[in-house]
């Protein structure tokens, strides 16, 4: 019997190396996102590579009822998924009061709204299916307030407070949840979140296959949460032990303008 893993935001980046993680473990993928068109590449890579069985799943999860529209393709498809990736995020860089709402709302309807509602479809499945695992793409801007990106820094911390919350909630249930943080990483996040004039992404950043293979290790031994790279754990030690207000001006001046 094949076991399947969902995994959301799957086109590009993190997610679509996460997806590449996994099929070389031999797992069958969910593959969503909104562009049927490179869901459909990526599925006939990951065949070519590893005789990966796959389904196109395309859902706008910005979009009211995307959620639903995914969950309800992966039950027609009698698919009972053993692992859940919650990768699909937004951001958007710039001021709070220089935003668009609009903006703004979608980034808290996808970060916060999408992932928690393909959770509550979808976990009723993966209690099914123990030992069953779901995985969360935070970042290490869930650890502090954000100046320069308040909405996206505070979407994180909702990300990381609800899976550990979750993880503690549902081990006894079979189901374990691992929350990967990572700093910086080398993706187009950067230029569609406009943020390509920041102070941080003109520093070192990591491949999205370095997180996504460091994510989906940690998520195999359930850890409950995960910082990629000795850098980042440093400074999400750091933000914790200093004074909040210290936290947020070393935030602040990270995300400076350059």
């Amino acid at each position: 019997m094949d076991k399947w893993a969902v995994v959301t935001g799957a086109s590009g980046g993190i997610g679509l190396d996460i997806a590449r993680e996994l099929a070389a473990r031999g797992y069958a993928l969910v593959l969503s996102a909104r562009s049927g068109d490179k869901l459909q590449a990526i599925a006939a890579e990951l065949q070519q590579a590893h005789g990966t069985r796959t389904m196109v799943a395309v859902a706008d999860l910005a979009a009211p009822g995307g959620a639903d529209t995914l969950a309800q393709q992966i039950a027609q498809a009698g698919i009972q998924p053993k692992v859940l990736v919650n990768n699909v995020g937004i951001g958007v860089y710039g001021p709070f009061a220089d935003t668009d709402p609009a903006r703004t709302q979608a980034m808290v309807d996808v970060n916060v709204g999408a992932l928690t509602r393909v959770t509550a479809l979808l976990l009723p499945a993966l209690l099914q299916q123990p030992p069953a695992h779901i995985l969360n793409v935070a970042s290490t801007a869930a650890f502090q307030a954000g100046p320069g990106m308040a909405v996206y820094f505070a979407t994180k911390a909702y990300v990381l407070a609800l899976g550990e919350a979750l993880d503690v909630e549902l081990r006894g249930r079979g189901v374990r949840v691992t929350t990967l943080c990572p700093g910086a990483t080398r993706t187009d996040f950067a230029s569609r979140a406009e943020g390509e004039r920041s102070a941080l992404f003109h520093s070192r950043m990591a491949t999205s296959a370095e997180v996504a293979r460091f994510g989906v290790r940690a998520m195999e031994r359930g850890q409950r949460v995960a910082v990629h790279g000795l850098g980042n754990r440093l400074l999400v030690l750091g933000s914790r032990l200093s004074p909040r207000r210290l936290a947020t001006a070393i935030a602040a001046w990270k995300m400076r303008p350059v």
